[in-house]
């Protein structure tokens, strides 16, 4: 790289500090959560336990999700050579890094949801795939062969095992790339980039199958895997954005400017509107066509209890950032950003709430402690997760061949 003579006011190895008050709130939070969550799991009601187990999938996907869009965002950057985003890659590697914790979390759930038929008992419960017992469903039966405990646990564990191990070490080469310096790491990054890739591509739809759309075992739809890829990469880009924004504000990070605002915004309003053609896609087909096999998904959240935020969904995750954002200006500013960005990741939420909820506590739907709580929960143990692992390491890739390039990033 050589020296940066004429960057000399910019301190690369500056390290931000997780203290204070980010650090006390964090842990404020995943104490609610498990407060809220406890209070779930030993109600005597079974229609509180199965919320319980609702919002911990709920949120424990989401968490995951969001872990493995910054390890997508990192190989992507890899892949395609981008220049623009080196001096904010630390971001999406912390979110990386922290993908296999996210994980184990999950993988903890849906084990727990299966084995207590909390989760998963359209298809998971006793007698369905047995020709002689009155629960018998021939469409469930039909499935075994997929749907099954073993094979169903194992395929997660393959998944988000695969993705975990590519996160961890794209970050890990690119830590040991500011110590050794040279092109190494960053070409052994982009090999092993381009192998991610063609793996999440291929299983990040079947991942999303098993997990979400399982959960109504009769029902199918193929744009299902990239309905929830483009909520997994918009939420994905939110957080990155959000970290950026907070760094941005607390005065670190002053080589990153607003153009490279303008991108993260730019990529933020654009996949918003591939969301809502995946969405749209979906839908309309399905109410189009009117199939009985395929209305069953529409018919539950067109119920009076889920129709209102059926449509709620739409205006907060397209009509909000299409207006939003589709001002230059917007995009460029820290502030219209922020909001922007906890709006859609509230949107999200929502979102996965009608993908979640029809199929496990259909009609006794509620909003209460346990939403609010398990919620507040898991952002809390991913703020302190990923600002513990951002304060381990410089907030800049200094060798990175590209950072450079970013610094005199101008849209």
């Amino acid at each position: 790289m050589g020296t940066h003579s004429h960057h000399h006011d910019y301190n690369f190895s500056e390290q931000y500090k997780f203290a204070g008050t980010a650090k006390v709130l964090s842990l404020v939070a995943i104490v609610v959560g498990i407060v809220a969550v406890a209070l779930g799991l030993l109600s005597s009601d079974h229609i509180m336990v199965e919320r319980t187990y609702a919002n911990l999938l709920l949120m424990g996907y989401y968490f995951t999700c969001v872990c493995a869009a910054g390890a997508f965002f990192v190989a992507l950057q890899l892949v395609t050579q981008s220049g623009w985003s080196a001096g904010l890659i630390r971001i999406p590697q912390a979110m990386a890094s922290i993908l296999p914790i996210a994980s184990v979390i999950l993988f903890i759930i849906i084990a727990l949801g299966l084995s207590t038929h909390n989760l998963y008992h359209h298809w998971h419960a006793e007698g369905l795939t047995d020709p002689n017992s009155p629960n018998y469903d021939a469409l469930v039966a039909g499935k075994a062969s997929y749907l099954n405990m073993p094979w169903f646990l194992g395929r997660q564990i393959i998944f988000m095992g695969l993705y975990s191990v590519f996160a961890v070490i794209l970050a890990k080469l690119s830590y040991n790339e500011d110590l050794v310096g040279g092109l190494n790491s960053y070409k052994q990054s982009f090999k092993l980039s381009a192998i991610f890739l063609v793996i999440f591509g291929f299983t990040t739809p079947i991942w999303s199958f098993d997990t979400i759309m399982s959960l109504e075992a009769h029902w199918f739809s193929t744009m299902f895997g990239w309905y929830n890829f483009a909520a997994m990469w918009v939420s994905g880009l939110c957080v990155i954005t959000l970290i950026l924004i907070f760094l941005k504000k607390a005065g670190y990070m002053s080589w990153v400017n607003e153009n490279h605002l303008h991108d993260l915004g730019k990529l933020i309003f654009g996949f918003s509107i591939f969301w809502t053609y995946v969405w749209f896609a979906q839908f309309m087909l399905i109410w189009y066509a009117n199939i009985p096999e395929e209305t069953v998904y529409f018919y539950k959240r067109w119920e009076p209890e889920y129709k209102p935020w059926f449509w709620i969904n739409i205006i907060i995750n397209f009509v909000a950032p299409l207006l939003l954002l589709v001002d230059r200006d917007a995009k460029r500013r820290l502030n219209v950003m922020m909001c922007v960005c906890i709006l859609l990741l509230l949107g999200h939420w929502l979102d996965y709430y009608i993908m979640v909820m029809p199929g496990t506590v259909e009609t006794h739907r509620g909003f209460g402690y346990i939403e609010v709580g398990t919620a507040i929960g898991f952002m809390g143990i991913f703020i302190f997760l990923v600002m513990s692992k951002l304060s381990r390491h410089p907030l800049a890739a200094k060798n990175h061949p590209f950072l450079d390039e970013s610094l005199h990033h101008q849209i």
